[in-house]
């Protein structure tokens, strides 16, 4: 990572020539497709962001390219916004005047934890969607465990508030299920749980605002990742399921050149976004390009790639040969851990 220096203040072109010349930076620092047993992974930033890296002794400049690590913290200015990749999917957004540390950026144990400020985290999904997205605060902890919408601001030393506009959350110290429509308010001593009022649906501060451009920017670049360049990114002698059961069962992050970021491509259909957009696999079937089909039939053989998984009986596509009934369909599969 690199150091904090004092610099005048830079022109608007310059600072556009330097958010430019970082998303292509981007592209060529890290892979074109992330299947990454590690959360943490830096996709947007505005305004001001440092980072204080765990055995670092000051703070540096965060960077579009960082990838943080456990005990990593991130501090906001007043304009600052970031973009936290967490689980494919799911997205933590830190506002102005916010600090945030990854405490745990395994996928098995992930948790953040919010110090000061306010975060929103974007969970998208289909209904039966199970997750483990922890996040603590000095006054305690949850975990959200359903697919959709979250606010959580901190005030040091008085309040937590926790608003849950879309999904479920568990509380850590009771096991309390809370669901959408409910805000929870957290201090030392106390915790209360209220229904959403009309004034609390409306409430809206910037950091609303610029998730909700976020996640139209990420669903629109889901729906622009074309068949070509998928297909180019897995033709490559990467293995893109790794033994990772996330990315198994799941999805991955991928690199849209085009949107300067990362967005999320599903396995499968019907994931969408708590503010309405839908994510698709469109053109591609990453098992069926790699030989291997689950569930009931599917595409399989050689020819050209399938663009969707059967459901039953024969596997359609446009590959030679049928997908087999029940069962799973075996073919060339790198490194495969089993």
């Amino acid at each position: 990572m690199r150091k904090t220096t004092c610099l005048p203040v830079l022109s608007l072109f310059a600072a556009a020539l330097v958010l430019c010349c970082s998303a292509l930076s981007l592209a060529q620092n890290r892979e074109k497709y992330v299947i990454s047993a590690k959360a943490g992974g830096i996709n947007a930033i505005t305004g001001q962001a440092r980072v204080f890296g765990k055995g670092d002794s000051d703070w540096q400049q965060l960077m579009v390219t960082d990838d943080l690590r456990a005990g990593d913290r991130v501090r906001t200015d007043f304009d600052g916004r970031v973009e936290i990749l967490l689980n494919p999917g799911s997205y933590f957004r830190v506002g102005g005047n916010s600090e945030v540390e990854m405490s745990n950026n395994s996928l098995d144990n992930l948790e953040l934890r919010l110090i000061k400020g306010t975060a929103i985290v974007e969970a998208t999904g289909v209904d039966d969607l199970e997750l483990n997205i922890n996040i603590s605060t000095p006054h305690t902890k949850l975990a959200i465990v359903r697919h959709g919408l979250y606010r959580v601001s901190v005030v040091p030393g008085d309040t937590t508030e926790l608003v849950v506009r879309k999904g479920r959350v568990v509380l850590s110290d009771n096991q309390t299920k809370v669901k959408g429509g409910n805000k929870v308010i957290f201090s030392q001593t106390n915790t209360s749980v209220a229904k959403l009022t009309d004034e609390d649906k409306k409430a809206e501060e910037e950091i609303d605002a610029w998730s909700k451009e976020r996640a139209q920017t990420l669903a629109k670049a889901n729906r622009r990742t074309t068949h070509g360049m998928l297909a180019t990114a897995f033709s490559s002698n990467i293995d893109p399921f790794r033994s990772w059961r996330y990315a198994r069962g799941y999805g991955l992050w991928f690199f849209n050149a085009n949107a300067g970021c990362y967005t999320f491509i599903p396995w499968y259909y019907g994931w969408r976004s708590p503010y309405g957009t839908s994510y698709t696999t469109g053109t591609y079937n990453p098992y069926a390009w790699a030989g291997r089909n689950y569930g009931n039939g599917g595409n399989t053989g050689g020819g050209s790639t399938p663009t969707s998984t059967g459901s039953g009986g024969n596997g359609g596509g446009n590959g030679n040969g049928n997908g087999g009934g029940n069962g799973h369909s075996r073919g060339r599969l790198l490194n495969d851990d089993r």
